[in-house]
């Protein structure tokens, strides 16, 4: 199979690659845009158990599942967390389903992953993206966050 870069898939750059020596590029690209990663996000201060929601960032184009400010997203939202090598493995709370967390892991991308199928529209197509059922952010009233958690993580 190849992947979308026209190299095999034994040749592609995340199998030859460490994430420490991806390019930018590289890195950007195993983003696979199903953007569960900008889905509000609760803890219960008690149990510290984190609880996501369906409710999404301000920031986020639904249709397109991509950041509409994303070089300055950290600074617009400040608790937006900027992935790296270096921070993945505490972020437990990444999706497994996440290309970058699955790499850390050892595992390989899944079929529908945008880098194997060639086409931006497979993560929406397999169900894995918030597209069908994310709820903006600026629509739900702070104290109410809470009604939309969901149970499909992990």
């Amino acid at each position: 199979m190849s992947g979308a870069d026209g190299n095999s898939q034994d040749q592609a750059f995340w199998h030859i690659k460490t994430l420490e020596q991806m390019s930018a590029e590289e890195w950007e690209s195993l983003c696979d845009g199903c953007a569960r990663c900008c889905l509000l996000k609760l803890e219960d201060m008690d149990t510290e158990n984190l609880y996501f929601t369906s409710v999404h960032c301000k920031l986020l184009d639904l249709e397109q599942c991509r950041c509409t400010h994303y070089p300055q997203r950290s600074r617009l939202v400040p608790d937006c967390v900027t992935l790296t090598p270096q921070n993945l493995a505490s972020l437990s709370w990444m999706p497994s389903t996440c290309a970058y967390r699955l790499l850390a892991e050892g595992k390989p991308l899944p079929d529908w992953h945008p880098l194997i199928s060639g086409d931006p529209d497979s993560v929406h197509e397999a169900g894995i993206s918030i597209r069908s059922y994310a709820v903006d952010e600026t629509l739900v009233p702070a104290d109410s966050v809470q009604e939309f958690i969901i149970d499909w993580l992990k």
